[in-house]
């Protein structure tokens, strides 16, 4: 499996993912859910503190209730490996919500995230562990 056609494979991979990352930021800062959810496996679930499990139902009726904040972030991927169809990476984030005519609020963690590859070759996110908290004032 150690082939340069595997190695290209995998880097091609590796960019489609870094590229999917880069879409949802985008798409997220825009408030586009149509296209979040596009890159979304329909059986996503999504695990995040202080809540059950979700899927892609309820992601898209969260994302509605925060379509006010504004929101910038940043993720920094420290690893992704791919496994065939399957790939799974660590990131950390910070994400900054602020509501219109209010104060900025800051949520940072790490993220660890599991991707498939569908037939048509477009890797999507399938399960989210998301373990951003607020991040105290200094």
């Amino acid at each position: 499996m150690g082939s340069e056609a595997s190695k290209a494979q995998e880097s091609n991979d590796e960019r489609a993912i870094r590229e999917l990352v880069d879409k949802w930021l985008d798409a997220s800062e825009k408030g586009d859910l149509d296209t979040m959810l596009g890159l979304l496996a329909d059986d996503v679930i999504f695990m995040v503190p202080n809540k059950e499990p979700f899927g892609k139902e309820e992601f898209a009726a969260s994302n509605e209730e925060m379509k006010d904040l504004h929101l910038e972030a940043i993720s920094d991927i420290q690893e992704i490996k791919i496994l065939g169809d399957w790939a799974w990476m660590r990131s950390h984030l910070k994400v900054t919500f602020t509501p219109p005519n209010g104060e900025a609020k800051v949520h940072s963690g790490y993220v660890l995230t599991i991707l498939r590859k569908n037939s048509d070759g477009a890797w999507v996110i399938t399960r989210d562990a998301n373990l951003l908290t607020p991040q105290k004032k200094t």
